[in-house]
C-alpha cells in the first residue's frame, strides 16, 4: 500500500511539474519578454494577465497548490535521493543530481519573487515595468535572478525528460537521446528568453 502510494505521488509530482506548473513558467517567462519590446508593451502584458476573469481562483488552483505539492514533495524526494555522481559520474546521473539542486534553488527563487512581486501588489504596489526596473537597480538582484530562471528553467527543461520517461513516452534508448537533445534545446531556447527579458530591465 505504501509502496503504490508513493508510487502514485510520485506520478502526480511529475505531472503537476509539467501540467500546469510548467506551462505557466513558459508563459510567464513569454509575459516577462514583452519587456524587450519597452515599457509600454510589458505593462500591456501584466495587465492583460491581471485583469484575467477568475484570475484569483486560477491562481488558486492552477498555479499555488500544484506549484505547493510539487515543492514540498520535490524536497523530500532531494534530500532522500541517493545521488551516486562521485561514484558512477555518468551524464544521466550529473543531471539527476542537478535536478535536485537546481529544485531547492527553484523554491528559494520563487518565495522571494513571489514576496517582492505577488505580495507586495497585494499590499497596494503595482506589478509593472517600474517595479521590475527598480528591483534590478541593485546589480545582485541581477545576478540573484539570473541564477533563479535559468535554474528555474533548467529544472523545468530536464524535468521534462524524466516527465517522457516516467510516464512511458519515451522507452527506448534512442527516443530518450532525441529526448535529451530536445529538452536541451528548449533549455536554451527558454534561457534566451529569460535572460533577455532580465536584461530589458536593466
Amino acid at each position: 500500500m505504501a509502496g503504490n502510494r508513493e508510487f502514485f505521488y510520485r506520478r502526480l509530482h511529475s505531472l503537476l511539474g509539467v501540467i500546469p506548473v510548467g506551462l505557466f513558467l513558459v508563459q510567464h517567462l513569454v509575459v516577462n519578454h514583452f519587456a524587450t519590446k519597452g515599457e509600454e508593451a510589458f505593462n500591456d502584458a501584466a495587465h492583460f494577465m491581471e485583469s484575467l476573469p477568475f484570475r484569483i481562483f486560477l491562481e488558486l488552483f492552477i498555479i499555488f497548490l500544484p506549484l505547493l505539492f510539487h515543492a514540498i514533495y520535490g524536497l523530500y524526494i532531494a534530500f532522500t535521493a541517493k545521488n551516486n555522481t562521485v561514484k558512477y559520474g555518468f551524464f544521466r546521473n550529473w543531471m539527476f543530481m542537478l535536478q535536485r539542486v537546481t529544485g531547492v534553488i527553484t523554491l528559494i527563487f520563487v518565495v522571494w519573487h513571489v514576496w517582492e512581486t505577488r505580495i507586495a501588489a497585494a499590499f497596494g504596489a503595482e506589478v509593472n515595468y517600474q517595479m521590475m526596473e527598480n528591483i534590478f537597480e541593485n546589480p545582485w538582484m541581477i545576478a540573484f535572478y539570473i541564477v533563479g530562471v535559468i535554474s528555474a528553467i533548467f529544472h523545468f527543461a530536464n524535468g521534462l525528460w524524466s516527465f517522457f520517461v516516467s510516464w512511458g513516452i519515451t522507452v527506448t534508448p534512442r527516443s530518450q537521446l532525441i529526448s535529451t537533445y530536445a529538452t536541451l534545446g528548449i533549455f536554451v531556447a527558454l534561457s534566451i528568453v529569460g535572460i533577455r527579458a532580465i536584461f530589458a530591465f536593466v
